[in-house]
């Protein structure tokens, strides 16, 4: 599961991290100075390829329901096990991206009285993600994303049994690339997004934070001590 995430970094530092170029300027670029609370149907900074070379976009969480499940909570996470057949084929074949993020959070405990953890690496994580479009309730189309989720591993493991689904940077071009993928390609990408997953969980470390992040719509996404340790 991943419900929550931060991503603190400023444009420039995504562009010097994804888009070697510079990409193209967007206009959201000037005004992006990062969330440390993101939550399902906000907008966050992704990555893809559409041919000609890596973009970052400011793109909504969420995706569009089956015509059979209209209704429900927002859609935020795919379940790696299930990329390759069924609902999520069409996205995995052509429409991968990678969503930047500093860390994310789980919780633990009762309802009601639930104790936040905020997992992270050393420096900027790169969780795998799909991409797509939407139609919103409004009736306008939006380009959306999910995270991808895999059994979780080590620190993760031990707060959540499930956890975003990480590459490391010599795969990105493997993952971005706007090829459709066929046959044993398909397989050949799952395991390399198992084998990158495990690399990077070790890496990932946990802390308590404080309460106040519990409740998405009263956090405050820039208010840096979301993601402090709790005193």
């Amino acid at each position: 599961m991943c419900g929550r995430f931060a991503n603190d970094a400023k444009t420039d530092e995504l562009i010097r991290e994804y888009v070697a170029d510079g990409g193209k300027p967007e206009d959201w670029w000037k005004s992006w100075s990062g969330a440390y609370s993101i939550a399902p149907t906000m907008d966050a900074p992704i990555v893809r390829d559409r041919g000609e070379g890596r973009i970052l976009e400011l793109v909504r969480w969420d995706w569009q329901k089956p015509a059979n499940r209209p209704k429900g909570a927002p859609i935020i996470n795919a379940r790696m096990e299930k990329l390759a057949t069924g609902f999520w084929a069409p996205a995995f074949s052509a429409a991968r991206c990678i969503i930047p993020m500093r860390g994310y959070f789980e919780w633990t405990g009762e309802k009601g009285n639930k104790t936040p953890h905020f997992l992270h690496g050393d420096g900027l994580l790169s969780a795998a993600g799909l991409t797509w479009s939407m139609e919103l309730a409004n009736g306008e189309k939006s380009r959306c994303f999910v995270v991808i989720t895999r059994e979780a591993r080590d620190a993760s493991g031990e707060v959540h049994d499930r956890m975003p689904a990480f590459l490391t940077p010599d795969t990105w071009d493997a993952w971005l690339t706007p090829e459709k993928l066929t046959g044993d390609r398909k397989t050949e990408t799952l395991a390399m997004l198992e084998h990158t997953s495990a690399d990077v969980a070790a890496t990932v470390t946990e802390h308590i934070v404080d309460r106040k992040v519990n409740n998405s719509r009263t956090a405050d996404a820039s208010d840096a001590s979301l993601i402090a340790r709790a005193e």
